[in-house]
């Protein structure tokens, strides 16, 4: 079936479902892009931030600057930019910058969870409206004759629509489900990493700290 039988027999339904399936399409071509692009450096991201920061301090700063680019180095970014923070306030650094990245990360779900929750009701609505054109074209003095041999005809067309919004929500509902498993694996390296990286800061601000302490104390 071509693109213009499948418009002609599909009814007033298929227009808004190539329309959905048009703004599903792009979403997620979208999001494999932006995924691609996050999952393939992220772990040399990660590893040179951490080694930068568990060696030398002082360039940590400098290499996350250069993978801002990238969520995770932005994020780590964030508490780096503050100028000797306290503890608590680089791990509130920390959480303000991962919940900025991580729903940056989830654009798009609002577009896919549309699509799944229309898709399935416009095919139906299609298959009502069809099966309430063929239904009435008619007459209970009909019922019997051969004028009726085209309902069949015009039910098996009117569940067109159906098929359609159904294989728009599934093929959505596949990609949606892919997206989610994805960022919540995201989650779990962001808490991992910022957690390493509050206890690198902690350590060295306690160290500091000591080293404060016994110079006020020989100044003494």
């Amino acid at each position: 079936m071509t693109l213009a039988e499948l418009i002609e027999k599909g009814g007033v339904a298929i227009w808004p479902l190539l329309f959905l399936s048009i703004l599903a399409l792009g979403t997620i071509i979208e999001r494999i892009w932006f995924w691609s692009k996050v999952l393939i450096k992220e772990e040399q991201i990660l590893n040179n931030i951490m080694d930068a920061a568990a060696t030398n301090w002082e360039k940590t700063l400098e290499i996350t600057s250069r993978y801002r680019s990238h969520p995770l180095g932005k994020f780590l970014n964030t508490p780096l930019q503050l100028d000797n923070p306290e503890p608590e306030i680089f791990h509130l650094a920390l959480e303000t910058g991962a919940d900025d990245e991580l729903a940056l990360m989830r654009k798009g779900d609002k577009i896919l969870e549309g699509v799944i929750a229309l898709s399935p009701l416009l095919g139906l609505l299609g298959t009502v409206l069809g099966l309430i054109r063929s239904l009435g074209s008619i007459s209970l003095s009909d019922l019997g004759t051969g004028a009726t041999s085209g309902v069949t005809q015009g039910i098996g067309e009117s569940l067109i629509s159906t098929a359609v919004g159904l294989i728009v929500a599934i093929t959505s509902v596949v990609f949606y489900r892919l997206f989610q498993a994805f960022w919540f694996n995201q989650v779990r390296v962001f808490r991992k990493a910022g957690s390493d990286l509050e206890v690198i800061y902690r350590q060295r601000w306690i160290q500091r700290e000591e080293e404060m302490r016994i110079g006020l104390s020989r100044d003494k």
